[in-house]
């Protein structure tokens, strides 16, 4: 298109006419700005108080509400215990089995303690209590027991639990194939199922103490019916792989585990099962080490590779100024004593016990111990229904005892330091576990018995072979613990028949033999009243006394050591070492903020 001049002259007028007020614009604008903003700028320090004061209102506002919020919290919440934590806890020992079946040890019966539940338990006052179980009957003639099971209940895998199993895991118990130590103590009862939730104990004769036999762990019979009984105890389900229905699960082991402080025997590794019955854990998992030696378990706790030492008698003397260890003391209802095997060797003859034990002073051995220990005088528990003060052994009177052995014919022959008797010397050994109290009390015995013209050879085993050798009572003498419970009845480590050389576990240890004292055990443990069994049992300590079977020393205490306090444990009496878990799925280690 062709533009003529006048319109190229009009246009050219119009451009600069815009660009003459797009400049007038630019310049009223800069002058604008000048005058409120540049000239005004300087007008600013006459209201500095007023901006100050503004700024530092701005800055506070939120140094207040962090502060507001602090306080708030110190308010409400508060420094305390929650849940998590790895546990780490270390014992002597080395782990063979976590059934309820065959668990003897202190590794075994606490793997197995952690892992089922049994029909009842113990409480914080060593008091019998629900757990499985929810309550029992007895009728009139006090030999039928009736009990009555928790329901919801499942086990680790999510089966139910029912009276199936408990009729079962009892059955397994007095099959003389299947070989569990309890054999004895089971044998003579029928165990019915009564429905789904009930089971009766029908006793051959009336048992008082059977209600405390009935805290062992029940396993799952759909886990084990299709083992042929004698195959039971080889099976995976007892060592890698169990099944239980308490507070915590299997989850791995680990065999010569290597840990900070060198090599642990075994790591057993638990977690928590959140269905179990009565709460679940709070701890995030339970690990058990297993060592060979207290030297290499204090080592352990000491480069903190565990938490928590288990299973001691006395404090190690590497700990005892370590300030953030707290120890719990546990009297054991237990008895350390030195049992004699009546039938064999030297000890046949009475005169030769009576003036050992005469020649044993309790005060200087209670002098080995860091806590206050109980002594025991005979085979009941001082306080314990029927113990009676008239039937206390003898106590120490060292001439006594040189008289008694010179009157039976134990005299020292020419230039010799050691009596004899027709041509046999007064010498014997004493097994003890190779440990720091069972070394000292050793020890001390020698020398007690050295002054009494006897030689006796010391002779330390370790855990293993020391169970082995007391299950075999391949010894003349050995330094034992029993444990005794709640209740009185010791017939088992009395009475004749628990000494038959047929029976695969025999806990009369002495090897007694005596028809008083069997006729009284007898009747003491079948019959109800107190007062009854006081009177019955009169004449089995009586007859005790008098023959010596062996000499009781003292009560002793379970130590247990942490690396600081563990909420929700509480010192308390307990009946085996494994009773320290009686409220594990409350076990707290961990710290951190919770409401007020």
């Amino acid at each position: 298109m062709i533009v003529d001049r006048r319109t190229r002259l009009r246009m050219r007028r119009l451009f600069r006419r815009h660009r003459k007020q797009v400049e007038e614009a630019r310049s009223y604008a800069d002058e604008r700005f000048n005058d409120n903003f540049f000239d005004r700028f300087i007008h600013l320090w006459q209201v500095k108080r007023f901006i100050v004061g503004w700024v530092f209102l701005v800055l506070l506002l939120p140094i207040l509400t962090v502060f507001q919020t602090v306080n708030l919290n110190q308010y409400f919440l508060t420094s305390g215990p929650v849940p998590g934590g790895v546990y780490d806890e270390g014992i002597i020992g080395t782990y063979s089995t976590a059934s309820p079946l065959f668990a003897t040890s202190k590794v075994d019966a606490s793997v197995s303690h952690l892992i089922f539940s049994g029909l009842f338990k113990y409480d914080d006052s060593n008091k019998l209590v629900s757990d499985l179980a929810s309550n029992y009957d007895v009728d009139a003639s006090a030999k039928k027991y009736t009990v009555h099971l928790k329901q919801n209940i499942r086990w680790h895998d999510g089966k139910p639990f029912t009276a199936d199993d408990v009729v079962f895991t009892y059955k397994l118990i007095q099959n003389p194939d299947v070989q569990s130590p309890f054999f004895n103590s089971w044998q003579g009862i029928r165990i019915d199922k009564i429905d789904d939730f009930s089971v009766r104990f029908t006793l051959p004769n009336i048992l008082t103490s059977f209600p405390y036999s009935l805290t062992t762990g029940i396993v799952p019979q759909h886990k084990l019916a299709g083992i042929p009984a004698e195959d039971i105890q080889a099976s995976k389900f007892n060592s890698t792989a169990p099944i239980g229905t308490g507070p915590f699960e299997w989850d791995g082991l680990q065999f010569g585990s290597d840990t900070a402080s060198g090599i642990a025997t075994d790591l057993i590794q638990l977690k928590p099962y959140d269905k179990y019955h009565d709460g679940a854990p709070k701890l995030a998992s339970f690990i058990l080490h297993t060592y060979e030696s207290r030297e290499q378990l204090v080592s352990a706790y000491q480069k903190r590779a565990i938490i928590a030492i288990a299973g001691l008698e006395t404090i190690p003397e590497e700990l005892h100024y370590t300030s953030d260890s707290y120890v719990y003391r546990f009297p054991l209802t237990a008895e350390t004593m030195v049992f004699f095997k009546n039938s064999e060797g030297v000890m046949k003859d009475k005169a030769v016990r009576s003036a050992l034990q005469l020649s044993v002073s309790q005060v200087e051995i209670l002098k080995i111990f860091d806590f206050q220990v109980t002594p025991a005088r005979g085979p009941l528990l001082i306080g314990q229904l029927g113990y009676d003060k008239k039937f206390d052994q003898a106590s120490y009177n060292l001439e006594s005892a040189k008289t008694i052995l010179d009157k039976a014919g134990w005299k020292y022959s020419e230039g010799s330091m050691i009596r004899s008797k027709e041509k046999q010397d007064l010498r014997f050994q004493l097994i003890i576990e190779n440990t720091p109290e069972g070394r000292a009390v050793g020890t001390y015995l020698k020398d007690a018995w050295k002054k009494l013209g006897v030689e006796m050879q010391l002779v330390p085993q370790i855990s293993a072979d020391f169970r082995a050798t007391v299950n075999r009572h391949d010894y003349t003498a050995v330094l034992h613990t029993i444990s005794i419970g709640v209740d009185p009845d010791v017939f088992v480590y009395w009475d004749s028949s628990e000494a038959d050389l047929r029976s695969a576990n025999r806990l009369n240890f002495s090897e007694y033999n005596s028809a008083e004292a069997d006729t009284a055990l007898e009747s003491g443990r079948t019959r109800s009243d107190s007062t009854t069994r006081t009177l019955k049992y009169a004449a089995f300590l009586k007859a005790w006394q008098k023959d010596v079977p062996a000499i009781a020393l003292f009560q002793p205490n379970d130590i247990y050591i942490t690396r600081g306090k563990v909420v929700g444990l509480v010192e308390h009496s307990i009946n085996s070492d494994s009773d320290r878990y009686y409220s594990v799925q409350n076990w707290q280690i961990k710290t951190g903020k919770i409401p007020k």
